[in-house]
């Protein structure tokens, strides 16, 4: 039953929040949109596949940080040429994740939840994702702060991919993993409030 609350709060936190922000964040949305499309051709908005609570796909919207045909690998270096100008500013200050709260708001995500990741790599430890998609995936958790700087640490590798699926995510999921079993709504603000310290910090 306590259980049962504290989703429904939950809940109720994410539809509240992301409703307000996308609000108040409208204007400047649009300022975002029209300076990706005058810097590059193509849509303003980045759709990708990712995979959400009990293995729901859903598509997960960013503000386009790359050049529209940008193909290749799905992990991103620091590095990574297909990075536009506008799209370098929009990754380094986190703007590029704004259109998401339109995911929260639909009930894709939350706010604070494990990050989602791309079909191919959950299949690759489907185990532990079934402990960790009993809830919704989110903007931001320990993870996220923790690695936010993984562009540049992927930039200094001979094999981002292999590095990533051999080092990172195996310590993302154990991050994801201790989060799922003690998260608490007050435990979400001190992450909200963490994420927005670091934001500025960078």
């Amino acid at each position: 039953m306590i259980r049962l609350h504290q989703h429904m709060l939950k809940r109720v936190f994410d539809i509240v929040v992301s409703g307000v922000a996308l609000l108040v964040l409208l204007p400047l949305m649009l300022v975002v949109a029209i300076l990706v499309w005058i810097d590059s051709p193509g849509t303003c908005l980045f759709r990708q596949t990712r995979v959400g609570k009990s293995f729901r796909q859903f598509q997960l919207l960013k503000f386009r940080s790359m050049t529209h045909d940008n193909y290749g690998t799905q992990i991103t270096c620091g590095n990574d040429t297909r990075i536009t100008r506008v799209g370098a500013i929009l990754r380094d200050s986190k703007l590029d994740e704004l259109p998401q709260l339109w995911n929260v708001f639909r009930g894709d995500m939350s706010i604070v939840g494990p990050r989602p990741e791309v079909p191919s790599f959950v299949e690759l430890f489907r185990v532990d994702y079934e402990e960790i998609l009993c809830v919704r995936p989110g903007i931001t958790d320990p993870a996220s702060i923790q690695y936010r700087s993984e562009a540049e640490m992927l930039g200094c590798t001979p094999d981002p991919t292999n590095y990533y699926t051999a080092v990172i995510l195996p310590d993302k999921i154990k991050i994801s993993k201790a989060y799922v079993h003690s998260a608490t709504f007050w435990k979400d603000i001190y992450i909200i409030i963490q994420t927005v310290v670091v934001v500025f910090q960078k």
